[in-house]
């Protein structure tokens, strides 16, 4: 059946006769496949807010298999040429592997701030598996992501088919449901019809500030390619509002009167600022109280480097400037962040006997966490409102205790300075110098992506954010390999059709070799990459940690084995620079600090993928940075016979003994 044109408005058959019976004329209705009806579907979708309309979905990644080749591929075609009586068409991207994939719609929406996203398609079987680390990435960073795996028959004509997973005490579960725990929402279309709600209950969640994540809708192959007469409604634009709830009056006098007892209160920005775009009312805020705010990886960039009430990151990786005012703050108010371990310092941080905690959050889960005084709301609304309640009450910290954070924050910097320093311009660079002549360089415009290994206690505790989005650090899984494919999300969502905004990924050689494949993408898309690739030989940052907790760097060093069977032996042959022009990258080789800082120049003016490759310094001591200014617990063997165990066990007992509940 050939789809129907909308019907005639209905009207009495006989207009003189008011009593005459109405003509029936059926909905108007279009008939698609079902992958072909959800594609269409997806083209029209769109978020508000503030007036700000954007596509919801705007692009689909994809590798295709036998589960998806035939449904949501061939859809991809039809939309790709505004097939389906449509002009709304469905960009198409093309992936290496499908982690990749999630990773880079990821960096798109983090990027677009929440109100845009991409989906992912992939084949039954291992396809579908590849997913399942992407979408942990996305729901614990509170990220939207559609993926769309291929599944096996609804029907079963065949079974089992290839990739299938049999399970002998139920016939309805498939490698899928391993996506079921990481998404937000997960659901399994086994009839055409079954479509409709899903994708609105899709759209929902995807557009949910605060329930957000990964959400998957898996597609067994015979029900992609199944026709259906779909109603034209469901293909009408539909806007999707981004909400900003505002207070609670009673959650808000409450705080207010917390704030306004304070002696030494704190903000602890999070990633909720950035996702509220709530910089400029925390800016004002401050202004307002000249309370001194500290950031965890995700809130970094929430005020600028050299702003009057920045103090720095906060918790393990954070600065001596943060953490000594966390200690003794009296009034922690937590920003639009999930207070992790690495911020509480593993419940170690806010000694304080004293210490309060006000948390700011637009989801009830995270505001209540500490035994806090709970603020649900968006971050921008709350802050809004906070600023003016305070307003003409007269509340703002001590001068005395202004200048204790200033003259603090003065000390850090000096410190920075010596990290960053780079006296002999022919010696190999350390990783901390890298990162310095790095900061030589960049503008506002730059923005920086990592993930994991050292450089993320590097960065938080060294790095000069200049503007809101420039620090990129995904510390929420901490994903090796996220990095790469993440700055093609990242260009995706910046470029203008003009010069996009230079986005550089910095990887080590071990995060590199995890996960190079998009290389190939960005060469294909002709995107400009700047690709920073730190070689040290191995899992340094692990390497460290391994040390510390007494297991003696054991398999974290990429060397050769010795005669005893370890793996002390001379560093492996591998030539990652090599390996990176193989995949079409143009590569430039530094091997003194002056030639790396004439490299990063020249591929940070690249108009095309580029890679600046260097060999730090001292690989069994990677991070030059000061140490780690505050704890973070990793259980140490509470028996051993070596040494190193033994003597970190005894350091571990120290540290635990300071931990806090906070009731």
């Amino acid at each position: 059946m050939s789809p129907k044109s909308p019907a005639s408005p209905t009207g009495p058959a006989h207009p003189t006769d008011p009593a005459s019976p109405k003509k029936h004329h059926p909905a108007p209705t279009r008939r698609l496949t079902t992958a072909q009806a959800l594609v269409a579907f997806l083209a029209r979708q769109y978020t508000e807010r503030d007036g700000r309309r954007q596509r919801l979905i705007s692009a689909t990644w994809g590798i295709f298999g036998h589960g998806n080749v035939a449904g949501i591929g061939q859809a991809l075609v039809e939309a790709g040429h505004g097939g389906n009586g449509t002009a709304h068409r469905m960009p198409y991207l093309q992936g290496r592997n499908e982690q990749a994939m999630v990773h880079a719609a990821v960096g798109y929406a983090r990027q677009s701030g929440r109100l845009s996203a991409q989906a992912v398609t992939t084949s039954i079987g291992p396809g579908a598996t590849n997913l399942v680390t992407g979408a942990a990435l996305a729901t614990i960073n509170r990220l939207p992501v559609l993926l769309l795996p291929g599944d096996t028959f609804a029907t079963r004509p065949a079974d089992p088919v290839l990739q299938q997973l049999e399970v002998p005490y139920a016939g309805d579960v498939s490698v899928n449901d391993c996506l079921r725990p990481v998404s937000r929402y997960f659901d399994r279309i086994t009839r055409p019809e079954a479509l409709i709600p899903a994708a609105l209950q899709a759209m929902r969640v995807l557009a949910d500030p605060a329930g957000t994540g990964a959400v998957t809708l898996a597609l067994p192959q015979d029900v992609q390619a199944e026709a259906y007469d779909w109603p034209e409604e469901f293909f009408a634009e539909r806007d999707w509002h981004i909400r900003r709830p505002a207070p609670d009056t009673y959650e808000l006098e409450t705080a207010v009167r917390a704030i306004r007892s304070a002696r030494r209160p704190l903000i602890v920005a999070g990633g909720g600022v950035r996702h509220s775009a709530a910089e400029e009312t925390l800016a004002a805020f401050t202004a307002a109280t000249r309370i001194p705010v500290a950031s965890t990886q995700a809130g970094k960039g929430a005020l600028r480097h050299d702003h009057p009430a920045d103090v720095g990151g906060i918790g393990h990786t954070g600065t001596a400037t943060a953490n000594e005012l966390a200690r003794t703050a009296d009034l922690v108010i937590g920003v639009g962040t999930r207070f992790s371990d690495f911020t509480t310092a593993s419940g170690t941080l806010f000694s304080n006997p004293a210490v309060r905690f006000l948390h700011l959050n637009i989801t009830a889960f995270d505001a209540h966490k500490l035994a806090a005084l709970p603020l649900v709301a968006d971050a921008r609304a709350g802050l809004e409102a906070l600023t003016a309640a305070l307003a003409g009450r007269g509340y703002r910290v001590d001068p005395a205790y202004e200048t204790e954070c200033t003259g603090a924050k003065e000390a850090w910097e000096e410190r920075v300075e010596a990290s960053f320093a780079t006296p002999d311009a022919t010696a190999r660079p350390t990783q901390t110098q890298v990162l310095g002549l790095l900061d030589d360089l960049v503008t506002e415009e730059d923005i920086l992506i990592n993930a994991a290994g050292s450089l993320p206690g590097d960065l938080h505790k060294l790095w000069r954010t200049r503007s809101r989005d420039q620090y990129h650090v995904e510390y929420g899984y901490s994903c090796m390999g996220y990095e790469i494919p993440a700055a093609i999300g990242v260009l995706l969502a910046t470029g203008t059709g003009q010069r996009t905004r230079p986005v550089w990924a910095l990887v080590g050689d071990g995060t590199y070799l995890m996960n190079p494949t998009e290389i190939v993408t960005a060469v294909q898309e002709n995107l400009p990459l700047k690709l920073l690739i730190l070689q040290n030989h191995g899992y340094a940052s692990i390497g460290g940690l391994s040390e510390a907790v007494g297991a003696e760097r054991f398999g974290t060093a990429y060397r050769h084995r010795d005669a005893d069977g370890g793996f002390t032996g001379p560093p492996l042959p591998v030539d990652l620079a090599a390996n990176a022009a193989s995949l079409g990258l143009r590569v430039l080789r530094a091997t003194t600090v002056d030639d790396l800082r004439k490299a990063l120049s020249e591929a940070r003016d690249a108009e095309g993928p580029t890679c600046v490759y260097v060999e730090t310094e001292t690989p069994d001591t990677v991070s030059g940075p000061p140490p780690a200014q505050a704890w973070w617990d990793v259980p140490v063997a509470e028996t051993a016979s070596r040494p190193a165990a033994v003597k970190a066990r005894e350091e571990y007992d120290r540290q635990v003994a300071a931990r806090r509940r906070h009731l």
